[in-house]
């Protein structure tokens, strides 16, 4: 609930021959003093939407190394301490780091793609697939042929029409 406002003292008329000095701003500028503020537009507040998952930081094998000799060259009491804090990094961060430097060189320093690596396909592959593809495909003529020659059978049954002595032991192979 708003309080009502209070009511403002009344001013004493200036005496006659004395300069009144107003809280109001005056149109007229002032020669000395400090010098007049600026409003400055805020900032626009940050996002507040948080994303779904972090980005993973990846670091380029020079920047590693970078670190790795600045960190190597700290000597006083707290210098590692405010390197990581500056970069931003944590000490696991070195002891890999290190490890890596000390297995391999810049090759293990390197990014590496995650995941399986890719196997070329040998020269003899593509021919399997190929031989793989036609016998399916003779397969399922075969299955057809097969399919027909029972139809004929039970055609020729139905109708009475007798059939041969060679043709009713199958495909005579």
């Amino acid at each position: 609930m708003a309080s009502p406002k209070k009511a403002s003292p009344a001013r004493r008329p200036a005496p006659a021959g004395k300069e009144v000095v107003s809280d109001a701003p005056s149109a007229r500028p002032m020669t000395s003093g400090p010098a007049p503020l600026q409003v400055v537009p805020a900032a626009p507040p940050p996002d507040p939407e948080v994303s779904e998952r972090a980005a993973r930081r990846r670091f380029t094998a020079e920047y590693k190394l970078r670190v790795l000799r600045q960190a190597d060259a700290c000597a006083g009491t707290g210098e590692l301490g405010a390197l990581l804090r500056r970069e931003g990094l944590y000490s696991s961060h070195l002891t890999t780091w290190r490890r890596q430097r000390e297995q391999g060189s810049l090759a293990a320093l390197s990014p590496r793609r995650r995941g399986r690596p890719a196997v070329p396909p040998s020269p003899l592959a593509r021919r399997v697939a190929e031989l793989e593809r036609e016998n399916a495909r003779l397969t399922h003529r075969l299955k057809q042929a097969e399919t027909i020659i029972g139809v004929q059978k039970k055609v020729s049954e139905i109708l009475g029409i007798p059939l041969k002595p060679g043709d009713d032991a199958g495909s005579g192979w």
